[in-house]
């Protein structure tokens, strides 16, 4: 069933770092499932490193996006407008911060390293999602990263706790706005993972390490876990449902 479970549709993954990143986990799933991607790549620096894996997903369209940069997202929804005329899904898995603002206190983080990580890992989604809804006139499926502390506090993870939780308000915000509309929003949040993105955090071992030991499962995740949930959520077996997160963590939230 999962060879077809997306025959037909076509999706738009945005954060793809390398074949071990979160968003190529899930890029491979949605292939495997049977749909076709549009794939973008950050900067000509990270380009090397994405580009093996679009070509691995056969995608018809490889894509430069900074989401910091003017004019190069609504390039991306404009050729995929242009070449496919519509969109089914599409999965947003990016998020930044400045690494001083990152390593420090929540008390100490900047304006400026604030408003950055917010318009980057926040409003980079409703811009997203503003371009793709023109694109998704008979319904889709949105969907983004979370993480635990966006819930609960986890030691070092500092500032990006409140702006996770930012990122799961504006999720449930978005679902109620564009179910009309039948375009379903959802969050996953993944356990930790031994991911370039991961390893900015301070501590990383350590939080690794928590998360093996307290998790009911004993073991960590794994992209392609990641990967088999998302190609649910946007799959029409998720058809009714939206606003949510979904935890693929071996159970590790549900531990006082």
């Amino acid at each position: 069933m999962l060879a077809t479970l997306l025959n037909g549709k076509r999706g738009l993954v945005v954060g793809i770092a390398n074949e071990h990143s979160i968003a190529a986990g899930c890029a491979m799933a949605f292939r495997a499932a049977g749909a076709d991607l549009a794939v973008t790549y950050a900067n000509a620096k990270s380009k090397p490193y994405v580009a093996p894996v679009a070509e691995a997903l056969e995608a018809p369209l490889f894509l430069p996006l900074d989401v910091e940069a003017d004019g190069e997202m609504e390039a991306v929804f404009d050729a995929i407008g242009r070449d496919w005329g519509h969109l089914d899904f599409l999965l947003h898995s990016i998020a930044f911060c400045p690494r001083e603002d990152l390593h420090g206190p929540v008390s100490a983080c900047s304006k400026a390293g604030f408003a950055r990580a917010m318009d980057v890992s926040v409003h980079s989604l409703i811009r997203m999602t503003r371009l793709a809804v023109p694109l998704m006139p008979a319904g889709g499926s949105i969907l983004t990263m979370s993480y635990y502390g966006a819930e609960k506090v986890v030691d070092h993870y500092n500032i990006m706790g409140p702006v996770k939780s930012a990122l799961e308000g504006t999720v449930r915000y978005l679902a109620a706005e564009l179910g009309p509309q039948q375009i379903r929003v959802n969050a996953i949040s993944p356990g930790p993972l031994r991911t370039r993105a991961g390893s900015g955090i301070d501590h990383f071992d350590e939080l690794i390490d928590a998360a093996q030991r307290r998790a009911p499962e004993r073991t960590l995740v794994s992209i392609e876990d990641v990967g088999h949930m998302a190609a649910g959520l946007v799959s029409d077996l998720s058809c009714k449902v939206t606003g949510n997160t979904a935890y693929v963590d071996g159970g590790y939230h549900i531990r006082a």
